[in-house]
């Protein structure tokens, strides 16, 4: 048989929640060598180990949600599980990854090597955390059956338009992140139209991808080095929807675009997904763990360019019971279909 074509993508943060605690000891109990290399790496630090984050007893908010500690966990469940990916039955043709995971992205292609993935991410978290400069906000652009609302785009960009402080951070799909000051996040949500559960603002996340992480671009570029990046092995597609070849891709213009435009400049990720469809034609989309939530942002950026005829939530549903076009790996059923 055949093997078949995927795209991988890597999960950002706010994947590992309640429900994923323990994940990395459930499904990667045969790589424990990771966790080693992560947790060397962070009692250096003076850090909580992975390995105790992830056999907590109970998930602690305000721990397991930390910028310095869910980045190295998610970091470890989502690499543990690409390498779980049966290479008999997919052919990888390209990583892309939402927000925080282009760093995942970055090792899963081999564009850096486990270790320095590692420290990326986590020196990444920490400086989030140190900082925690502004926050972010999350609404939706589209309607009960994922199509988009008329006008909802454009009444974003004025609003964004008219608020000191506020930016756009991530386009996810349907839904919208804004990036701002405190001051101006609590504007917006006067501001805003209620619909659904929409806006709410995410726990322990500051303003990524916007021009008030600026210190922390700086703080990176004098902090890593340049010569641990190389030609990826695995194409990669960035949050510009750019793709990294691994056949040429300039790796100092890599290196620049992750600490200094991925930091300071939305991330795209509904194009990241669609030009990764367009470019490489995959027969799956397989999402890395831990966790669910990047499943309807995927599939609604596939309902924005109708891709396979999938206009809608009812259509894409209908395509996932009877031949699933997007595997999750955090979901047990789709798992087993890829590992």
């Amino acid at each position: 048989m055949s093997k078949q074509r995927a795209v991988v993508i890597c999960p950002g943060r706010g994947t590992y929640n309640k429900e994923e605690l323990g994940y990395f000891h459930k499904y990667h109990a045969d790589r424990l060598d990771l966790l080693t290399q992560i947790d060397e790496l962070r009692a250096a630090q003076k850090q909580v180990s992975i390995s105790e984050l992830d056999s907590a007893s109970e998930f602690i908010m305000k721990e397991h949600t930390r910028g310095d500690n869910a980045s190295a966990l998610i970091y470890a469940c989502a690499y543990a599980d690409f390498l779980s990916i049966d290479r008999d039955k997919y052919d990888v043709v390209a990583v892309t990854g939402n927000s925080m995971g282009w760093y995942i992205a970055l090792s899963c292609a081999g564009a850096v090597n486990f270790k320095v993935g590692a420290n990326i991410i986590n020196t990444m978290g920490t400086f989030m955390q140190e900082a925690l400069i502004g926050g972010q906000l999350i609404y939706t652009c589209v309607g009960e059956n994922w199509q988009a609302i008329e006008g909802a785009q454009e009444e974003i960009e004025k609003i964004i338009s008219q608020i000191d402080g506020l930016y756009a951070s991530i386009y996810l799909g349907g839904m919208f992140v804004f990036g701002g000051t405190e001051e101006a996040l609590k504007e917006l949500e006067k501001t805003l139209e209620p619909r659904d559960r929409f806006p709410f603002r995410l726990i322990n996340h500051a303003a990524f991808h916007t021009p008030l992480q600026t210190p922390i671009s700086e703080k990176a570029f004098a902090h890593f080095d340049r010569e641990e990046f190389q030609v990826p092995v695995v194409p990669m597609v960035d949050g510009r929807g750019f793709q990294w070849s691994n056949y040429s891709s300039d790796v100092e213009a890599m290196f620049e675009y992750t600490f200094g435009h991925q930091v300071i400049q939305a991330y795209d990720f509904t194009r990241a997904v669609q030009n990764s469809l367009k470019e490489y034609a995959p027969d799956k989309i397989i999402i890395l763990g831990p966790g669910t939530t990047l499943g309807g942002a995927v599939a609604q950026s596939l309902i924005a360019i109708n891709w396979h005829d999938i206009d809608s939530k009812d259509a894409f549903i209908e395509r996932q019971k009877s031949d699933p076009f997007i595997l999750s790996m955090g979901m047990e059923e789709q798992r087993d279909l890829v590992i």
